[in-house]
């Protein structure tokens, strides 16, 4: 318990349950594109598969991460054929 009262002292928390939640949910919806996509050989689902699976690595808050999310999840629904 010290140490995490460290680290908080440091500016460094833990991120949420909901944080790790979408964090996993897009991950494994990314993973899902980027399979599909390498097997169909599509191009535009491979991509969307990348962004999906790294982007919560740029994003700190978690309302961020569910917009951001959803966005790029849209934009793999519009670009089915």
């Amino acid at each position: 318990m010290d140490e995490l009262k460290t680290l908080e002292s440091m500016g460094l928390t833990l991120p949420s349950p909901a944080y790790l939640f979408g964090a996993l949910l897009f991950g494994i919806i990314g993973f899902a594109a980027y399979r599909y996509g390498k097997k169909a050989s599509l191009q535009i689902f491979k991509w969307f598969g990348v962004a999906l699976m790294l982007f919560p690595y740029a994003v700190s808050e978690t309302w961020q991460l569910y917009v951001v999310g959803a966005g790029l999840c849209v934009g793999l629904y519009v670009s089915r054929r």
